[in-house]
């Protein structure tokens, strides 16, 4: 666990909407049943309760997450699980404090000067008017087809069949959300006798709001969920809503829309930041 301590304070709250569209079969994989003779061999994962496909938040943090890394070059040096991310280790807190990737994903609990992670990422389900309209066309299984791909044994040049599950293309996904978080204070990590002290500054987080931009910029050029490589997972983002929560003593009940009511691209909204940065936000950080 981490041994940093101090007074760090929630300033603000910055609140990305959106909708999310499957330009080409989107395929987020579940957990798999028995497969019986002829049955699907790869399923997505369901709601329990709607039983429609949706996209799991930390599917699509993970992905922004590691396609960040590697647009910044930033060193795989953490392993999770069978994989490996980018972590600032102990003895990097100065550039842990300019790292875009660990301040706005977090680093692990193990850290001696982790403060909080500053980006949630919900669940996001699927629009009812893609659900009706696939529910009408009577898809292969319900809210979703099945795509039969061909292995060929480079041996023996024989065909092996195998089938997957996806949500088509042009379904959309509702009402994504994504909260991030602005904080001030300061934190002391380290042993006693030997501490070292940091400060939070609202301002540098909002100059990392950006990065969670361009995320999704990246996304967009890539794929999301499986089988990628293969035609899978081409997913645009639209309808942007920003909107900002400050901490004036009182915790606002909405949050107050900041730039256009409604931006069509994440490029649009990226490309009007830093005025909205300029604007309100800074001034009500006291910036």
């Amino acid at each position: 666990m981490s041994d940093s301590k101090g007074s760090i304070q929630l300033k603000g709250r910055l609140f990305l909407t959106f909708d999310i569209q499957a330009v080409t079969g989107l395929h987020i994989g579940g957990a798999t049943e028995d497969i019986s003779i002829g049955g699907v061999d790869k399923t997505v994962i369901r709601d329990p309760l709607t039983n429609r496909p949706y996209i799991p938040g930390s599917s699509l943090r993970g992905k922004m997450r590691s396609l960040i890394e590697k647009y910044k070059g930033k060193e795989q040096n953490q392993r999770i699980n069978q994989g490996f991310i980018h972590s600032c280790q102990n003895n990097e807190w100065q550039i842990y404090q300019t790292c875009e990737v660990c301040q706005v994903f977090g680093v692990p609990g193990e850290r001696e000067f982790g403060t909080p992670a500053r980006l949630i990422v919900r669940d996001v389900h699927m629009d009812k008017d893609s659900a009706d309209q696939l529910e009408k066309l009577q898809t292969d299984l319900p809210f979703s087809e099945v795509k039969v791909e061909v292995a060929i044994d480079r041996v023996t040049s024989q065909a092996n069949p195998r089938q997957i599950e996806r949500v088509p293309a042009g379904t959309l996904f509702g009402g994504a959300e994504m909260v991030y978080s602005l904080y001030a204070g300061q934190f002391k990590f380290g042993k006693e006798g030997e501490e070292r002290a940091a400060l939070i500054d609202p301002q540098s987080d909002l100059k990392f709001f950006d990065t969670t931009l361009e995320g999704l910029q990246l996304l967009e050029d890539d794929y999301l969920g499986g089988a990628g490589a293969r035609g899978s997972g081409k997913v645009r983002f639209v309808n942007l809503r920003l909107g900002f929560k400050g901490n004036s003593g009182a915790y606002a009940e909405k949050a107050e829309p900041l730039g256009n009511e409604t931006y069509g691209s994440v490029a649009d909204l990226r490309s009007e930041w830093n005025k909205i940065l300029k604007g309100n936000v800074q001034q009500q950080l006291g910036g």
